[in-house]
């Protein structure tokens, strides 16, 4: 039986005539809550719900076992999303940070105030947007198995769905600055390997014993188990542009879910790369998305980056056979290859116009066409 996939996504909420965010997430979530079930469900139903900042919301999907009722999962979120922003004279761009310059306005929360006053100037900063990708497991030893055996390759899923080059009404310089923002908080990045969910549980017990972070929910690793569902959460990537890279993502993420596991399984051991490397690996992503270079995941070593991605897809091949994905993969890597992913369109639109206005007005397009 295939295992089951579901997607979050985080994005922007913008002003349609400027397109600066604005911070409208409560008045949206009441009309989301007002919804029949399952609208405003949780879990299995999907749903909309806000976010740290009030210029920003989720949406979730509920679990799917293929890729069609995936799609159709992501498209209906993305459409409830979109509606009750044009609703409130705002939309929704999918977009991992904001091309012009905001003051981010944390929603109103005990959780959320405390983290402002625990952080400080990083969370009044703070406004990214990913992609998190749950993936069923069988039980917190598989789970924990899978960890230890996709950390290698959460750099190229980051590379590959890159989506956050400007910053503060400027070119960064980098594909995904969202990583650049995640690095100041303290339990963001890739971990080393656990060997065992005892171990996994003790350290996020004694990460939430120091105070440094609040709870389960601030541990904010590559990839996690997922606290309320029995899932790896694998939150590597930047929100994607488009509903299909978003579908490939996802397919990556349950190939290489699936290819741990039966390495697991079979007696393989995790790969001995240390976690200084991956930091390594994640900030080269990071700096050059899908226009340069990547570290070999293995080797430590530079290559093109469509070589290593190349490698990826070579390591989850059986899995995606398995379940009828590599046609999908395929040809959505194909699209990115061809089109570029968001960090590419996003400044391909900038050198076009010369006005971060029309990056956004192109990012609202392509969320809307999930609308239409």
């Amino acid at each position: 039986m295939a295992r089951t996939i579901g997607v979050e996504e985080e994005m922007l909420l913008v002003d349609v005539r400027n397109g600066r965010p604005r911070s409208v997430s409560g008045q949206l979530l009441v009309r989301a809550e007002g919804q029949p079930p399952p609208v405003a469900g949780l879990g299995v139903h999907g749903a909309v719900e806000g976010e740290f900042q009030q210029q920003q919301i989720e949406t979730h999907t509920a679990p799917a076992a293929d890729l069609e009722t995936l799609r159709v999962e992501v498209l209906r979120w993305r459409r409830e999303a979109f509606a009750a922003a044009r609703a409130s004279g705002s939309s929704v761009a999918a977009l991992g940070t904001s091309p012009l310059p905001v003051r981010p306005i944390p929603a109103k929360s005990t959780r959320y105030a405390w983290i402002e006053d625990r952080y400080q100037r990083t969370a009044r900063e703070h406004l990214t947007c990913g992609c998190h990708v749950h993936v069923s497991v069988e039980s917190d030893e598989e789970g924990v198995a899978v960890l230890d055996r996709i950390r290698i390759w959460m750099p190229v899923l980051l590379a590959l769905s890159a989506n956050s080059p400007f910053w503060d009404g400027e070119d960064t310089g980098f594909a995904s600055y969202r990583t650049q923002s995640l690095v100041r908080w303290p339990s963001w990045g890739p971990t080393d390997r656990f060997g065992s969910p005892e171990a996994y549980h003790r350290l996020v017990r004694e990460m939430v014993l120091t105070s440094v972070i609040l709870d389960e929910g601030m541990v904010y690793f590559d990839a996690r188990l997922a606290q309320h569902y029995p899932t790896v959460e694998i939150r590597a990537a930047d929100v994607c542009f488009t509903v299909e890279e978003a579908i490939v993502i996802a397919a990556i993420c349950r190939g290489l879910v699936e290819t741990a596991a039966q390495e697991w399984a079979a007696g393989i051991e995790a790969p001995d790369v240390p976690t200084a490397m991956l930091r390594l690996a994640t900030w080269q992503a990071a700096r050059e998305g899908l226009s340069g270079q990547l570290l070999d995941p293995v080797t430590g070593r530079p290559k093109p980056c469509w070589e290593v991605v190349g490698a990826l897809v070579e390591h989850i091949t059986p899995a995606l056979e398995a379940v009828g994905d590599v046609a999908a993969v395929q040809d959505g890597l194909a699209r990115l290859r061809d089109e570029g992913n968001g960090a590419i369109r996003q400044r391909r639109m900038f050198e076009r116009t010369g006005q971060l206005v029309d990056v956004v007005a192109e990012s609202v397009r392509a969320t809307a066409h999930a609308a239409d």
